[in-house]
């Protein structure tokens, strides 16, 4: 166990990380840091094979353990709709850690869901679905001989996940396990902040992986972030922040939903009006820019 970044580049890039507060905590803070510390490299756009294999491996395990106990497997397989480089790191991540009936659980949880027709699929994952069959047996919608044996393991299979937790803590296991790496980490706040810095430095691509997540936030942001970036660009301002949506904003006469944001040259309203859009001076309601959008058969807007 290393407690500094006084090995060369090469021997800790793919090293896992803890804190040094984690450590001083229990299990839960110990799972939790190495959580921390594994989506802190996601969102510096470091990607899994620049990450260290078994940090990803007990980050996965813990995913899984978070979904199970929310809503059973339905909620993990709906949650992972590509599921099979995630279930790979949850399978060598409850071996690593001995977690072997986990692992069978799983694994027989995996084989009965990846069994059903879309149909059962959809049964099991949606418990208001109506298709034709229902394990009420109380007359109103079938037997609970017409419910798929598959569906039906699957139910018993997330009956007996929390019991198992008794038994083959998961939590206390993965949490072991993160101790005994032999080439682990342990850092303070400071130190981490350089080591995930210095191993974004090495990323050869990293313009291009910065221009492809900025692309990629703008499509999946809200249409109203669109319309005020598309504003800021007309009136040749920077967005910096969204702060809030007024829904009883005064508009000519009439209540309109407002949003407030501001940008480097101070704050502005943006209002939405037939096919444009303005960008308001909250004090003056002088209009400082306008776009005109209209929306295509996706109900996506076009500026």
């Amino acid at each position: 166990m290393s407690s500094s970044l006084t090995s060369s580049p090469t021997a800790t890039e793919h090293a896992p990380v803890l804190t040094k507060e984690s450590l001083h905590g229990g299990n839960v803070d110990v799972v939790d840091a190495n959580v921390d510390v594994v989506n802190a490299m996601y969102a510096e756009l470091l990607d899994t094979d620049e990450i260290a294999p078994n940090a990803l491996r007990s980050y996965y395990v813990d995913f899984y353990l978070t979904q199970a106990l929310g809503g059973g497997f339905a909620q993990y397989v709906f949650t992972v709709p590509e599921r099979e480089e995630i279930d790979n790191y949850v399978r060598e991540g409850l071996a690593g850690m001995g977690a072997t009936a986990h692992l069978d659980l799983f694994n027989r949880s995996v084989a009965a869901f990846d069994s059903l027709s879309d149909e059962e699929a959809d049964a099991y994952l949606d418990a208001d679905a109506e298709l034709g069959f229902d394990d009420d047996a109380d007359g109103t919608g079938g037997t609970d001989a017409e419910v798929p044996e598959a569906v039906r393991l699957l139910e018993q299979l997330d009956d007996a996940f929390e019991p198992l937790l008794e038994t083959e803590n998961i939590v206390a296991l993965n949490a072991a396990w993160l101790r005994s790496q032999p080439d682990l980490l342990v850092l303070d706040a400071d130190e981490l902040d350089r080591h995930i810095h210095e191993r974004v430095s090495r990323i050869p691509n990293l313009a291009e992986r910065q221009a492809e997540a900025a692309e990629e936030e703008l499509r999946s942001a809200p249409e109203f972030e669109l319309i005020i970036r598309e504003l800021c660009e007309v009136a040749g301002q920077t967005l910096v922040k969204i702060t809030m949506g007024d829904p009883n904003y005064d508009h000519n006469g009439e209540r309109v939903l407002a949003w407030h944001f501001t940008t480097d040259q101070g704050e502005f309203l943006m209002v939405e009006d037939d096919e444009e859009a303005y960008m308001i001076h909250p004090e003056t309601r002088e209009i400082v820019a306008a776009v005109e959008f209209e929306f295509d058969a996706d109900d996506d807007a076009d500026f």
